[in-house]
């Protein structure tokens, strides 16, 4: 049997630069007449005016997509004595690797017209790839040449060289001739070789025809057109690092993504309206189980595929009593296709109660469809009002998912309800009416929430104890105005920071502006306590450069509670990371693992200012510096002479378990700009972080490690090979499993927050969920995560550079002190 194997090469492969050899030119161009040289006597200084055989030069320039890549290239000028033959290569300043494939050259004959002047001889335009198999063209080729014009390299090249004459047919023969590529008839070679010659003389005797002879390196196998790999976005995410740094990946937009694709529509209705009546009683077998099972566990984020869409499809009847298939089947529905779009309504009744997780997924920017965010609202009605409160930041934000132009002046499901519930429990209410009132401050949809806050107001006014109600929420926007506006005066005064501190004082001693005493009000910060005034002489101004005040207030039932008040930086990224952090601990207490964190309060009261609750603390910097460890802190404040370091036992274990729970948490949100000054511990052992500027793995400092964990901490334990370290890394696995089994409704927060304002989110809110999806491993089992994991704790008690980044970082404090 004949081998038909064909062996060939990428251009991208080939990294040597292009050349080309200018032969000749062929043609004669007849003089011109004297009455045309009398009416125009500039004509006599051209040369091939005035002699058949005149110095030309050739110059050879890359065009691609209307533009230059290269500068000209130029043959040497040749006299008559050459009969305008240079054969001569020319190099060009790019390699093959870097053509685009409408690479074309434009080859230009130049004439001498004067002193130091050339004119356009002729011009011809030749493509370098083949437009049917876009392999690089080689070898010898006969340009036709337009006379008179200078070659221009434009898509549609108006000096564009023709390859369908009877001597192009003929060179052709020549050329596979000589490339072997055809049988060789020696009769047949020797009536083509004559009959060109007879074309040729016949040419060159006629009146304006030209052409020139190019010839292309002859490689000894086709090079077929090769760029980089191009991939979207959504499939780079799929991608090892390793394969990526291996093989160049570009990713591009691709704008037919989002287009209909007409065979896979016809299809897909084609297989759905055949099985309409057979499908209530389709169950599957063990493999289509298994291929459902694996759908089923997809995260939130994974698009379906078509097929994946038709799976689910098919089997929908059978996958009404599994409550996880309900957000899958949602996603494959086509919900332009009227049909489809109403027999999956009228199955969501029949589907089994989802989880809350899956309820918060349905409310996301993707689901577009009225029923369906009614039915996810349903579900959240169940919830009890301290569930509601962990997902009350996103559910504000779901809100803006709902407006559509078509549906303008008509209150969605969800905001009916948001309302409702706010305006039943006084707790719910405070954080609702602060939430919204934020987003109507700033951010695209103020008008939107600007509306709802008016119709929550108007809403709970009717309420048995409405007007107290709203005579309460009036009384909290002029408490957080008096210290916003103090905050304000107290930053940009001009004096030192002890007349700061005394001015403060001053004013919040004055009787005049009512703060030592006052009804008791709840804290917008925490609605569940009520303060009834202030503690001029235990307040103070910080250090750092914002200057924030921090105000002791009298509660109700005679104790203190600290409040920090910040303006100039947009508390709503540290709001976030504190919320989940407060849903992380909740979740970890529901499988009986209390890590002791100390998931402190914020609230953003507006977008340049924000209050806290100040937890008395001390940062690990000035721990290391006053007892030149983390063991003597302890041992000063929790001493016990009988235990193995000095440190009673439950100081310790709070130690160890909050280390433990902070360090999986600030992994997963990718915490960012972690020093020994935001790293703080409490005396009885509560180890918490501050300062929430970097998270989703951005970090200030080069080469931060994925995980915080400074030796300092590891010796406080003990030492690496101490049973307390030990017991470290095993609340580590436990948390980091724990918390692995509610991904979904984590991934499922973040995605309500894209169109959020969170500084670390819009930088690529597309990409917001994948940041935290890839820290959770999802791909990877129980055992893989957990070894994944010890790897993590490894590398950071072991990494070099944090260390080196927090003694500069204290050199730097030291100074600006």
């Amino acid at each position: 049997m004949e081998d038909k194997t064909f062996t060939f090469c990428l251009s991208k492969d080939i990294h040597i630069p292009l050349q080309v050899k200018i032969g000749h030119l062929e043609g004669t161009k007849p003089p011109i007449s004297f009455t045309r040289a009398l009416e125009n006597p500039e004509l006599r200084h051209v040369g091939s005016n005035t002699s058949p055989i005149s110095d030309l030069i050739v110059t050879v320039q890359l065009f691609a997509d209307c533009k230059p890549l290269t500068s000209p290239v130029r043959t040497t000028q040749k006299n008559s004595k050459s009969g305008r033959r240079w054969n001569e290569w020319l190099q060009l300043p790019i390699t093959y690797a870097q053509l685009p494939l409408s690479s074309q050259l434009a080859i230009t004959v130049w004439d001498i017209a004067g002193s130091r002047k050339m004119i356009p001889f002729g011009g011809t335009t030749v493509k370098l790839f083949d437009d049917k198999d876009f392999t690089l063209k080689r070898g010898r080729h006969n340009l036709n040449v337009f006379l008179d014009r200078e070659s221009d390299g434009m898509n549609d090249s108006s000096t564009l060289a023709s390859v369908t004459d009877e001597k192009d047919s003929l060179e052709m023969r020549i050329k596979r001739h000589d490339y072997s590529e055809s049988s060789k008839l020696s009769w047949y070679d020797n009536l083509a070789f004559r009959k060109l010659e007879i074309l040729q003389t016949r040419n060159e005797r006629a009146t304006g025809e030209h052409s020139i002879i190019v010839e292309l390196p002859k490689f000894d196998f086709p090079v077929l057109f090769s760029d980089y790999h191009y991939i979207s976005t959504d499939s780079l995410e799929g991608i090892k690092k390793n394969q990526v740094e291996e093989y160049p990946v570009v990713a591009v937009y691709d704008p037919d993504a989002s287009r209909e694709n007409v065979e896979e529509t016809k299809h897909r209705k084609l297989l759905r309206s055949h099985r309409n009546m057979l499908d209530k009683e389709l169950k599957p077998n063990p493999r289509a189980r298994d291929e459902l099972n694996t759908i089923l566990n997809y995260p939130p984020a994974q698009e379906l595929s078509s097929e994946d869409k038709n799976m689910i499809w098919k089997f929908r009847y059978y996958l009404t009593r599994d409550k996880r298939a309900l957000t899958k089947f949602v996603k494959s529905i086509s919900w332009e296709d009227s049909r489809e779009a109403k027999q999956a309504i009228e199955l969501l009744s029949k589907w089994i109660e989802i989880d809350v997780d899956d309820a918060l997924e349905l409310l996301g920017p993707t689901f577009k469809n009225s029923t369906v965010r009614s039915y996810a609202v349903d579900r959240l009605r169940k919830a009890d009002d301290e569930e509601l409160q962990l997902y009350l930041l996103q559910l504000v934000q779901a809100l803006k998912f709902d407006y559509d132009k078509t549906t303008a002046g008509k209150k969605s499901s969800l905001a009916r309800f948001l309302e409702g519930r706010a305006a039943k429990s006084e707790i719910l209410g405070s954080y609702f009416y602060w939430y919204v009132s934020v987003e109507a401050e700033d951010g695209p949809a103020r008008k939107l929430y600007g509306s709802i806050l008016h119709d929550f107001v108007i809403t709970l006014s009717t309420m048995p104890n409405g007007p107290t109600r709203v005579g309460m929420l009036r009384r909290q926007t002029h408490f957080i105005n008096t210290f916003n506006n103090l905050t304000r005066q107290i930053r940009f005064s001009k004096e030192s920071r002890p007349k700061k501190i005394d001015n403060l004082r001053k004013f919040l001693s004055d009787p005049k502006h009512g703060l030592l005493t006052f009804d008791p009000l709840p804290l917008p910060l925490d609605a569940t306590i009520k303060v009834v005034g202030v503690i001029p002489e235990e307040s103070s101004v910080f250090k750092s450069s914002l200057l924030p005040l921090r105000i002791n207030f009298k509660t109700e039932n005679g104790g203190i509670y600290p409040i920090v008040f910040k303006h100039g930086d947009d508390l709503r990224q540290d709001q976030l990371v504190i919320q989940i952090v407060n849903l992380m601990d909740k979740l970890l207490r529901k499988e009986n693992l209390d890590l002791k964190l100390t998931p402190y309060r914020i609230l953003a009261t507006g977008h340049i200012d924000g209050v806290m609750q100040f937890v008395p603390s001390v940062s690990l910097a000035a721990v290391l510096n006053d007892y030149h460890g983390i063991l003597p802190f302890l041992k000063e404040n929790n001493p016990d002479p009988r235990a193995a370091l000095g440190v009673k036992a439950d100081a310790m274990d709070t130690f160890i378990k909050s280390c433990a729970g902070y360090c999986v948490i600030t992994y997963l949100l990718g915490v960012g700009d972690r020093h020994l000054d935001n790293l703080l511990l409490c005396p009885d052992g509560h180890f918490f972080h501050a300062d929430f500027g970097y998270i989703l793995g951005r970090d200030p400092k080069p080469f931060a490690p994925l995980m915080k964990l400074p030796i300092q901490i590891v010796e406080g334990m003990g030492g690496e090979q101490s049973d307390n370290f030990q017991k470290f890394r095993n609340y580590c696995f436990t948390a980091y499993m724990t918390l692995r089994k509610s991904a979904n409704l984590i991934l499922n927060l973040f995605a309500l927050m894209v169109d959020a304002n969170i500084p670390d989110i819009k930088i690529e809110p597309e990409k917001a969920v994948l940041k935290v999806k890839e820290k959770f491993c999802l791909e990877m089992s129980e055992e893989e995560a957990i070894v994944h994991f010890q790897t993590l704790i490894n590398d950071s008690v072991s990494a070099f550079f944090p260390m080196v980044i927090d003694r500069l970082h204290n050199f730097a404090q030291y100074w600006r002190a």
